[in-house]
């Protein structure tokens, strides 16, 4: 089975599970207005903007050099197994799977269901059968993915890399663990994902902890321009710590990774754990006020909310002597 570098598997028993279900507050849901003026005609038609995209969730549409990177796309009502039970979507998707660009590649940061929905996963591929979109996947995850019907798909392990294109993509360590079934606990690998191109250097880091890992990358592989980070999903901290960080230590990670801008994720769509679901957007903002930084450096968009990157980062290294 796969292990974390730092603190090795998360493996809780399910007395723990137990006890968490048991002392939950069980707060109520809570929806969030969509962007207003989303603009899926402008991204259809992008060949040469660096954008990003907050679809929900852990989903993001990445434009670079021309080309379309969706991160593990979730477009489904429920993070479940079933349709018909399991957590509900509150707020839908920004942009609906039809309007999307055609999508040249998907990262898949790991196999839980609010990350890995084959219903999402089917829907896309029979949307692009033409024009099938090359999967990026940790270790192990290929046999899945295939199933689900993706016909190209690309395992790596941490710090391997492969091209698509003016594309490079890097599976970087993070700090999670994986599962789809009561039997196959750490069986996959986990990963964030950089992505490298002439224009952008991005990095998403799909789930984790709290972890070294991130410096280790920028000691590594350099600063980012982008990072995609979550934000949400961490209550109650004796549980989540070792796998889901919180807004503060988002920060944290902001900083080691030396960002230049980052996006909030993973908080927002499915009421997941204990926290309040508008809670994450007011503790980063405290995060980022103890931290000197401002929302144009750290940014909680909207649910379809785009930002050019181009003009910002330019904007950004001028004003640092860059």
């Amino acid at each position: 089975t796969f292990r974390n570098n730092y603190i090795g598997a998360i493996n809780k028993p399910a007395s723990a599970l137990a006890r968490w279900r048991r002392e939950s507050p069980g707060y109520a849901p809570i929806s969030f207005p969509l962007a207003e003026g989303r603009d899926s005609a402008f991204l259809r038609g992008n060949r040469g903007e660096a954008t990003v995209t907050w679809i929900g969730h852990a989903t993001v549409l990445l434009q670079t050099a021309g080309m379309n990177i969706l991160t593990d796309p979730h477009f489904s009502e429920r993070a479940s197994p079933v349709s018909f039970a399991g957590p509900k979507r509150t707020t839908p998707p920004g942009i609906a799977l039809e309007e999307l660009p055609p999508v040249d590649a998907v990262l898949i940061s790991h196999n839980h269901y609010d990350h890995l929905d084959s219903r999402t996963i089917k829907a896309l591929l029979k949307k692009q059968k033409n024009n099938p979109p090359v999967f990026f996947a940790p270790l192990k995850l290929g046999e899945d993915l295939r199933a689900m019907g993706a016909k190209t798909v690309r395992e790596l392990d941490w710090h391997q890399s492969a091209r698509l294109g003016a594309l490079t993509v890097t599976a970087a360590p993070c700090q999670h663990w994986s599962s789809r079934l009561p039997w196959d606990r750490n069986k996959t690998l986990w990963a964030a994902w950089l992505i490298r191109s002439p224009q952008l250097r991005a990095l998403f880091v799909g789930d984790t902890g709290y972890t070294r890992d991130f410096a280790d990358i920028r000691a590594r592989y350099g600063a980012a321009d982008l990072a995609v980070i979550p934000i949400g999903a961490y209550e109650p901290r004796w549980f989540m710590k070792d796998a889901h960080i919180n807004p503060e230590e988002a920060v944290r990670i902001f900083s080691d990774i030396g960002a230049r801008f980052a996006v909030a994720s993973h908080w927002g769509s499915f009421s997941l754990t204990d926290e309040r679901m508008d809670e994450p957007p007011k503790k980063l903002r405290e995060a980022r006020a103890r931290a000197g930084l401002t929302a144009e450096d750290f940014a909680v968009l909207q649910h379809g909310e785009t930002r050019v990157l181009s003009g910002m980062l330019s904007s950004q290294n001028a004003n640092r002597g860059l």
